[in-house]
């Protein structure tokens, strides 16, 4: 993260524009809106500008040249807005010599802030930034979140800061009170306040704090946070991510996804690789009953799907045991994102008809597999965690009748910037592996449809750089 963002309170206070043209008349007329007390110095003022200042009373205009002198200690913020690149530059090096804030317009190098493309749902307020990569894509990602986000969203707001004051005292506890809230602005209460029923939506509030509880007992949300690609995640899983307490995460869970999570919960690595357990499966399963106990919602964020080889089936069982209320999300498979994103149908009419899924761990140095219903003609083979078993894999294929000519695809890292995809047959991978380096974690998909990756691969990895 290059820039930090902030949001400043300019209520009354000094800050100078040095400009006089169409950029410095957008930049007063947003510093006048945060309510600072602006000075312009310039000695041509555009007919926007002189239009502008006109009407506001408060803006205070010097045309004149600039001189140093006119940057003073008392002002909060600086910007530079001329077409003079030289001014722009000395305008720059003196407001950070006096420790002032400065932005100087198109040159991000120059800036000790930088302004981002903002959607006003007053007293909601949302800004972004390409760091001053493209301000042409800061203004499109604008316009998508300005037709996402109704207007009314800011009367919603000052309706919970009317109420923030009442719900404090009714409810003490900051995590009971931050639950409440929630149900509040996503509920029935929340679609009233939007739809100008504000009075019906204050006469509910006013009955949900008469009758609120604390939770005594939390919840579980079991998610699938999917391949890795964080595009791949379903809108409820995003929800519940920003609604968990705590969160118990695999190691598949790439960081980019972790990232979305509410940032004030607690977080737990529980991941597994072979031959090392962070925690046993029932460690986790106890986990998830103790914290839903002490009245947590506790996120359990799984890679791919929870139910394909996720062990979510047993989680799910032990806290039916317990009686503690769970919710299920399904993600995208690995086996569905990495062979999408490596161009490789799992079925196509002319190559599989079918499509099994196994595990190809080892057990004391064996593969326990249904070999004869593996070979079967025109039938795709995933399979997870099989890197280490692979060469065996592919002799007891082979002995059991598959073609040593069958095409595989090894996806490693499937549908992130690192994705890699090698292919070849039973007979040529194997030595692949060692030779390549290749490492966990890796798909293997087995089967004619992978002669069809030249064809079909789409997806370009530094498009997600």
């Amino acid at each position: 993260m290059k820039y930090l963002p902030i949001f400043l309170n300019l209520q009354g206070k000094k800050c100078l524009v040095v400009g006089g043209g169409v950029v410095a008349t957008r930049k007063v007329g947003l510093l006048y809106q945060a309510g600072a007390i602006v000075t312009i110095v310039a000695l041509e003022i555009c007919e926007q500008l002189q239009i502008l200042t006109k009407e506001v009373g408060s803006i205070q205009i010097q045309q004149k040249p600039f001189q140093k002198s006119d940057i003073q200690e008392d002002y909060h913020l600086v910007i530079a807005a001329t077409s003079d690149q030289d001014l722009n530059k000395q305008v720059s090096r003196l407001a950070q010599v006096r420790h002032i804030l400065v932005n100087v317009v198109d040159s991000p190098q120059l800036c000790t802030f930088i302004f981002p493309a903002i959607v006003d749902r007053s007293p909601v307020v949302i800004a972004l930034s390409t760091g001053g990569a493209s301000p042409t894509l800061a203004r499109l990602l604008r316009t998508k979140l300005e037709s996402l986000i109704p207007h009314r969203y800011g009367r919603l707001a000052r309706f919970a800061v009317y109420y923030r004051s009442k719900v404090k005292l009714y409810i003490t506890d900051p995590k009971a009170r931050r639950i409440f809230w929630e149900k509040v602005l996503q509920g029935k209460i929340g679609e009233q306040v939007l739809a100008g029923q504000e009075q019906e939506a204050s006469n509910a509030l006013d009955q949900a704090l008469i009758t609120h509880q604390d939770p005594s007992q939390g919840e579980v949300y079991l998610v699938g946070a999917g391949p890795g690609d964080p595009d791949l995640l379903t809108f409820r899983a995003l929800r519940l991510m920003q609604q968990a307490d705590m969160v118990l995460y695999d190691r598949l869970v790439s960081p980019e996804i972790l990232n979305l999570v509410r940032r004030e919960a607690e977080q737990i690595y529980v991941g597994k690789k072979r031959n090392w357990h962070s925690l046993r499966q029932e460690e986790i399963n106890d986990l998830l009953v103790t914290h839903a106990k002490e009245g947590k919602r506790v996120l359990r964020l799984k890679g791919g799907d929870p139910f394909i080889f996720g062990r979510g089936g047993e989680e799910i069982a032990h806290l039916v045991t317990e009686q503690i209320p769970f919710q299920i999300v399904p993600g995208i498979s690995a086996a569905s994102g990495c062979a999408c994103y490596g161009g490789i149908p799992l079925t196509h009419r002319d190559y599989a008809h079918s499509c099994i899924f196994i595990t190809g761990q080892l057990k004391d140095g064996k593969l326990d597999l249904n070999w004869q219903a593996l070979v079967q003609p025109q039938q795709t083979i995933v399979v997870y965690m099989g890197l280490t078993g692979f060469p065996l894999l592919c002799q007891k294929l082979i002995e059991h009748g598959m073609v040593a000519t069958m095409s595989v695809a090894l996806i490693q890292q499937g549908t992130t910037v690192n994705q890699k995809v090698f292919t070849g047959t039973l007979a040529t991978l194997p030595s692949l592996i060692t030779k390549e380096e290749i490492q966990a974690p890796t798909l293997i998909i087995i089967g004619e449809v992978v002669k069809l990756h030249d064809q079909f691969l789409w997806f370009n990895p530094s498009s997600l750089a």
